[in-house]
């Protein structure tokens, strides 16, 4: 008997079982609506690039919408001249290799990313307020940056993993599903549950991309903090994702085809930059969107952490987008959780009235039970609680506390991607190699005279762990989120000053020679140690 054909897809529904629909947040519509009438209606601004006379009764017909005219209120003009074609990136990355300062080129490829707002404009009006739209009727404008055929080849040549690398979802009827087999994603099944109308997720797409490497790694010095990537790639008709906010500001390039998105303002003031994602959310629970536009290849859309958002295909295109994200865990509060406890507990070793015992009776009048009573002790010991609040402040080790969330960073930050002329003077580009049956080119020595640098302004930091400085870098991390644990090594006293020296040096390069630290030999084996390390590279090639 002939065996009939199963999609993978369908053998899938036949093995999955039934996922529950995601839990709705148990808000009163009356008392939502009561605290998004206080929260106020973000604005939401809308740039265009200018048009050429030709399109001027296309941008007429794209303004007709009511929505859309509410949109554009209110947006000043641009504060500098910003090149409205852009720069193609391929081209834009190979000029960024010659800029001498890795944090002005992290400066001019965010100008690029969000042209033509100047960056300024962005940061003091938009950043973490609003979201922002920017249309530019240019589908080249970020070409180069992903493709459906670069996930094609990912597909083919990488060890792709179901639920690592790549998720397969739905979204319909109000149901967010996750179709995730065990295993390795290859073309067969994955191009399969994408004909079935899945959408297909890659969740870390600078692990196979060295073009999305090198982008994340440029920008990571913008923020101060990890740059991460998504990239979505959508079917025809279809929607992958119920609304949700999350918990990093999100930057939606538009890549290919076109998709519908509908933002929406937070729903309560405890929902504003909020510290974690949300579950799936409830159509009926999200009100109506602030913004709703369909976005093209070259557009870009922005927006808030907290923002609800949802993104469906239209029925004649597909859609690949990137979301390029940032600022996750990176607030005021995240710092204070580092500077408080050590706080408290510096106060409680060196100060006696943090150690003085508590009111005999405190259990009497103070309490849950007690709250609603009218006591003078109670005055009295909120009193003495805020007078220790202020006087924890001074026991704070913010620098401290700042350095441990450094750390953190250079965790998660990726490795440098290295220009030619890096490479060619770095010991990940040295000569040395089996040639001929021998070894040829090895020997190349440091010495006084030779001129070094750090290979990024931010590759590398001077940290106190208790009595030890140790020097924490990323020359050495995965592409691969967390794959290796932090990089570091112990600094012997006498070469701090020095290290300092060469971090605060940057951009430029200093000789061997001039390090503030012992002998010439000393000086000569912490460069040996860093250009090992690719902390350090050279001026020339050894």
């Amino acid at each position: 008997m002939e065996r009939k054909h199963m999609s993978a897809f369908a053998l899938y529904q036949t093995l999955s079982t039934d996922v529950p629909a995601a839990t709705t947040p148990s808000r009163q519509v009356a008392d939502k609506k009561k605290r998004k009438k206080e929260n106020g209606a973000n604005k939401v601004h809308t740039v265009k690039a200018q048009l050429k006379p030709e399109r001027k009764k296309m941008r007429k017909k794209l303004l007709k919408s009511p929505q859309r005219e509410e949109s554009l209120k209110g947006i000043k003009k641009d504060e500098e001249s910003v090149n409205e074609d852009g720069e193609a990136l391929d081209a834009l990355l190979a000029n960024l290799g010659k800029v001498n300062n890795s944090r002005e080129r992290a400066s001019k490829l965010f100008q690029w990313l969000i042209n033509p707002i100047p960056a300024k404009a962005f940061f003091r009006e938009t950043w973490e307020k609003k979201p922002i739209l920017v249309q530019r009727k240019n589908s080249d404008y970020y070409k180069g940056l992903f493709s459906t055929a670069e996930f094609d080849r990912i597909l083919r040549q990488e060890d792709v993993q179901y639920g690592v690398n790549l998720d397969v979802t739905s979204y319909s009827n109000g149901r967010r599903e996750t179709h995730n087999p065990a295993g390795r994603a290859l073309p067969f099944t994955v191009w399969d549950f994408y004909g079935n109308g899945c959408s297909l997720r890659m969740l870390n797409p600078q692990a196979f991309s060295s073009t999305v490497w090198n982008v994340l790694s440029i920008l990571q010095e913008q923020f101060g903090s990890m740059a991460g990537a998504n990239v979505y790639l959508t079917p025809p008709g279809t929607q992958g994702f119920a609304p949700h906010y999350d918990d990093i500001e999100a930057f939606v390039v538009q890549l290919e085809g076109k998709k519908r998105w509908r933002v929406y303002n937070p729903r309560t003031e405890d929902e504003v930059l909020p510290a974690l994602s949300s579950a799936n959310l409830n159509q009926k629970d999200i009100g109506k969107p602030i913004l709703e536009v369909v976005l093209e290849a070259g557009d870009l859309l922005y927006f808030p952490r907290g923002f609800i958002h949802q993104g469906n295909c239209l029925p004649d295109t597909h859609s690949l987008h990137v979301t390029i994200s940032s600022y996750q865990k990176n607030s005021w509060g995240d710092l204070l959780q580092k500077v408080a406890p050590a706080a408290l507990e510096i106060a409680m070793e060196e100060d006696v009235e943090f150690r003085q015992g508590l009111p005999l009776d405190y259990l009497t009048y103070m309490g849950v039970q007690n709250s609603d009573k009218d006591d003078p002790r109670r005055t009295k010991f909120f009193s003495r609680i805020e007078c220790l609040m202020k006087k924890l402040a001074t026991y704070s080790p913010v620098d401290a506390a700042v350095d441990q969330k450094a750390r953190a960073f250079l965790h998660d930050c990726l490795p440098p991607m290295l220009t030619p002329e890096e490479l060619s003077s770095s010991v990940q580009g040295a000569s040395a190699r089996w040639e001929c049956g021998q070894v040829m080119d090895v020997g190349a020595k440091i010495t006084t005279q030779t001129k070094v640098r750090v290979v990024r302004a931010g590759c590398a930091r001077l940290c106190s762990d208790g009595e030890a400085v140790n020097l924490y870098y990323t020359t050495e991390n995965s592409r691969v989120y967390h794959k290796e644990e932090l990089k570091s090594f112990e600094i012997k006293a006498e070469h701090t000053d020095a290290i300092e020296f060469l971090i605060h040096s940057y951009p430029k390069f200093v000789t061997v020679g001039s390090f503030p630290c012992g002998s010439a030999e000393d000086r000569i084996t912490l460069a040996d140690l860093l250009f090992e390390r690719g902390i350090i590279h050279t001026a020339e090639p050894l």
